[in-house]
């Protein structure tokens, strides 16, 4: 039989909601809050602008402020980006809340628990193996390999230690794409 793999199976990960912030509440001592539908404040102060993505604690319902922007010339903002601050526009909400430098300036972390899923192919391979898997993160979602592939092919993690020949480190989390090949069982 060939080591060299048969089939190449996709594997996608998705953001299904953008994810609860691990923030703490300054009222309650609660530790997440969420943006619910994505709103910015807007405030000008002569040719300045604050802007700030507003935050809610999820055990109280206390609204926060996120900087965005501090004391930023008007001139220095490209119109289109002005207008989705203004509008609230989703896009711009996932795009900053993703912004690892937003989440440094703002002392958060993002608490992905719940919010991805794994698309793939739903029928199993019989009988080729081995058979490699192309991992693609549509989103950048940090998953340990390990616990995505036991997830995926429905194995227990020590399976896919012994099972699994892996591109990347298995139990450092990614969000980039990678590959493995999996091995035929005992």
């Amino acid at each position: 039989m060939s080591s060299q793999p048969h089939i190449v199976l996709p594997w996608v990960v998705r953001r299904t909601r953008l994810p609860l912030l691990s923030l703490r509440c300054v009222d309650c001592r609660s530790e997440s809050a969420t943006t619910g539908e994505g709103r910015f404040r807007v405030n000008a102060n002569g040719k300045l602008l604050d802007v700030w993505l507003l935050v809610r604690c999820v055990s109280c319902g206390r609204t926060s402020k996120l900087t965005v922007h501090d004391r930023a010339p008007v001139r220095s903002f490209d119109p289109a980006e002005l207008d989705g601050y203004h509008a609230n526009d989703s896009e711009l909400v996932a795009s900053r809340l993703l912004d690892p430098l937003l989440a440094r300036r703002n002392r958060f972390t993002l608490d992905w628990r719940g919010a991805w899923r794994l698309d793939a192919p739903p029928a199993w391979p019989g009988g080729a193996w081995p058979v490699r898997v192309e991992v693609v993160f549509a989103d950048p979602v940090p998953v340990r390999p390990e616990r995505l592939i036991a997830h995926g092919l429905g194995l227990s993690r020590s399976e896919v230690l012994r099972r699994i020949k892996c591109d990347v480190p298995l139990h450092r989390p990614t969000s980039t794409g990678f590959a493995f090949t999996v091995m035929a069982g005992d």
